[in-house]
């Protein structure tokens, strides 16, 4: 009697380049749910590694990245978590070598928060196109993993040309209507506010830019939008596209400033459009976002439609 063959999956290389797993019950939830839906985790051992916060020693993490695009065809890379870390590397990453591998293996990265840092940095130094999504422990590891962040991962890594819709935030008629094209980029704004500067920054003229971040009250999100628009990064963009900026607080002493007060005196500044309501960032329902890919805009005061593509993806589902 013959046996059976496998069942086809998809190999998932996991990359723990910042912090180390919290808890280890919450990876160990996020690989087998994984697991469950088609996609094996390769080395799971990187998951126990700890040196002072981060997941491993300097040496360890950056042998990780340089390891991307090295396993099998199609081996998607996967970040496990935020936090920081990513800052002490960049400098000793060797770029062609990881996007040559990646080419080569046509292998999705995907990550975000302090991922952000090697993936502007990817962009900057090779063209190479990775994608903003989930993360094993915050999305996989969730108690009730999103539907809505499922769709739209295995969505966009199965067609390479993407269309997703979004509707404006109720309190907030966007004020632009029409088309633009153009790279799409971005992520982490604290993470983009780093890297001015330095070689590892993108130099990205007529993109569209999204944002987002956590635990950053109204003033220092505002602080960090005039930071980049001082430094003549959103002017030089078609449009700029705003997502999750959660998990703060405002005080008595804000007397009223709050994000919508930030959103309109940006608008105010810029003559570039500014979008609100962007599903994405350190929140559960979250889209995954092609960090280099071609990407079109077409907005209405109702809300707007990104058709998204020029990045790697997986096979599709027999």
């Amino acid at each position: 009697m013959s046996t059976p063959s496998p069942k086809p999956h998809t190999e998932v290389r996991l990359i723990a380049s910042s912090g180390y797993p919290h808890d280890v019950a919450i990876a160990a939830r996020g690989c087998a749910w994984l697991k469950s839906h088609g996609y094996h985790t390769t080395n799971p051992d990187v998951l126990a590694r700890r040196y002072l916060r981060f997941g491993g020693t300097d040496a360890e993490r950056l042998s990780d990245l340089h390891a991307i695009g090295t396993g099998a065809p199609h081996e998607l890379t996967l970040a496990v978590r935020g936090g920081y870390g990513i800052a002490r590397l960049l400098d000793r990453l060797d770029f062609a070598q990881i996007a040559e591998q990646a080419r080569a293996t046509a292998t999705p990265i995907v990550g975000h928060s302090d991922f952000t840092a090697f993936q502007l940095a990817y962009l900057a130094a090779t063209g190479g196109v990775t994608f903003a999504g989930p993360m094993l422990l915050a999305d996989f590891g969730a108690d009730t993993v999103d539907p809505f962040m499922w769709e739209h991962f295995e969505g966009v890594l199965r067609d390479p040309a993407y269309t997703v819709t979004v509707l404006a935030p109720q309190d907030d008629g966007q004020p632009f209507s029409g088309t633009v094209t153009g790279t799409l980029w971005g992520s982490n704004l604290a993470m983009l506010c780093s890297l001015l500067g330095t070689p590892f920054m993108p130099r990205v003229e007529g993109g569209i830019l999204f944002l987002e971040d956590i635990n950053e009250p109204p003033y220092r999100v505002e602080r960090m939008l005039l930071q980049l628009f001082q430094a003549g990064v959103l002017g030089t963009q078609r449009a700029i596209i705003l997502g999750d900026f959660s998990n703060y607080r405002v005080t008595d002493y804000d007397n009223g400033y709050d994000m919508d007060a930030v959103v309109a005196y940006l608008r105010d500044q810029l003559h570039v459009p500014v979008l609100t309501g962007l599903p994405f960032g350190h929140c559960a329902r979250k889209l995954t976002l092609p960090v280099g890919g071609h990407a079109q805009l077409t907005a209405s005061a109702e809300g707007f439609t990104l058709v998204m593509s020029g990045y790697p993806v997986l096979p599709p589902l027999a």
